[in-house]
């Protein structure tokens, strides 16, 4: 349809051809009126009933809702449509009829439940509220990736399929892969790494993860979106450093790029994170946050942070902000510890209401690795492909990696992660 004009394009005083969907018709008796939208918007479509053609006024008043069809017509000012403008038909066309009773309605005049949404994805993308959250969401992604090339990043991708595990345990989903056993990756981390003893040396990657985990949380995917960043010759401070960048670059690229999408989503007031995210220690961290009597038990040294203890301290700091030096034992075997080998450089930045990211400066001396692993359980035999590049001059190096939806999430206020993602992926939901 290469004569067509999308309705945000229709200007008073042309004859156009729009294509879009039957969003609502309006019969007043002598005159009716039929809403055509598209992906830029909506446009109001006049029927003078004893004006017109019957078999016109009755194709574009008949039609079903969320019918898709095509009209041509000239269009004129009027400040009383919705949008300043209408059209006055020559000809209208279904192009795909709709069956009258549609399980959700995408004017919003009914509301639907999130399984239910989930369930007729395509019709709820329909929705100006769910659109603007992909839109959004696209927006960030965009905004990244333009901040990891500013940070002098290569885009990679890595292997979703994997012989053995990024960490080991039981959060691997299995498949069969010519009659071996493989998995789906949990995380980029290894093969990141081995790209910074490349000569890449920086990279980034923007892709799909996949954690077997039991969590049944309006926070927790099986399938998610990660964000990851990783570089030679830097250490947990720069890679820090360099998380705050792309955070607040995406919050930036919003701000100015999907003013409308705010707009539909209730946001009067976007705020972008100016100030510099506080860098609290694991310690530190504690402390806040059994100073706020929020939580039933006292945290102690080594204990890992819970839902509740991360929303006390969220609260009391009112914004992002990393959480430093973590104890050496609740950290991933790969991450570096501190010279007194009771501390990580692990990291962790958080929004006020969850994690966000994970990082730390990596363990690149060989000994040292291969140590780690024995330490958390781990046969370095299974992890050699990944173990024997450090023999062979693994610079020191840093970096992290970003959970897309939760960054979304977070932004936008969302309820559930769900809303998030086009087809979510969760211990009950395999389909669509």
């Amino acid at each position: 349809m290469n004569d067509r004009t999308e309705t945000a394009a229709a200007e008073p005083g042309e004859t156009v051809t729009i294509a879009g969907w039957a969003h609502e018709i309006r019969d007043l008796g002598g005159i009716a009126f039929l809403i055509v939208r598209d992906r830029t918007g909506k446009i109001q479509v006049k029927f003078e009933k004893d004006a017109m053609d019957d078999d016109l006024v009755e194709t574009g008043t008949e039609v079903s809702r969320e019918s898709v069809v095509s009209v041509t017509g000239a269009v004129e000012e009027e400040e009383r449509a919705p949008t300043g403008v209408e059209m006055v038909p020559e000809s209208v066309e279904v192009l795909a009829p709709a069956e009258p009773g549609l399980p959700l309605d995408p004017s919003e005049k009914v509301d639907a439940e999130l399984p239910t949404r989930l369930d007729n994805r395509t019709l709820d993308l329909r929705r100006d509220e769910a659109k603007a959250i992909f839109e959004i969401r696209a927006e960030v992604l965009r905004a990244a990736r333009e901040a990891f090339r500013e940070l002098g990043g290569t885009e990679i991708t890595t292997p979703k399929i994997v012989a053995t595990g990024t960490e080991g345990g039981t959060e691997l989903f299995p498949i069969t892969y010519f009659g071996r056993e493989a998995f789906m990756n949990q995380s980029p981390q290894l093969f990141k790494q081995l790209m910074v003893g490349s000569g890449l040396e920086r990279v980034f990657e923007i892709g799909p993860i996949f954690r077997a985990e039991e969590h049944n949380t309006p926070r927790h995917l099986n399938e998610a979106t990660s964000i990851d960043f990783e570089s030679a010759f830097i250490d947990h401070e720069e890679a820090m450093d360099a998380c705050e960048h792309v955070i607040r670059s995406a919050y930036e690229a919003v701000a100015e790029n999907c003013e409308s999408q705010l707009e539909t989503l209730g946001y009067e007031d976007f705020e972008v994170p100016e100030e510099a995210f506080p860098r609290l220690s694991y310690e530190e961290a504690i402390e806040r946050i059994n100073a706020t009597g929020e939580l039933d038990e006292q945290l102690e040294w080594g204990d890992d942070l819970p839902t509740e203890g991360e929303r006390a301290l969220g609260a009391d700091v009112d914004g992002h902000y990393f959480i430093t030096d973590w104890p050496s034992e609740i950290k991933p075997f790969y991450i570096m510890d501190h010279e007194d080998g009771e501390l990580s450089t692990g990291f962790d930045m958080m929004a006020p209401s969850m994690e966000l990211v994970s990082g730390g400066q990596r363990e690149h001396r060989h000994d040292q690795l291969v140590e780690g692993f024995e330490q958390q359980g781990l046969d370095p035999e299974a992890f050699e492909y990944y173990t024997k590049m450090f023999k062979y001059g693994m610079p020191p190096h840093a970096g992290w990696a970003i959970g897309g939806e939760r960054l979304v999430m977070t932004m936008l206020d969302l309820p559930n992660i769900r809303e998030a993602v086009l087809f979510p992926r969760d211990r009950q939901r395999l389909s669509p």
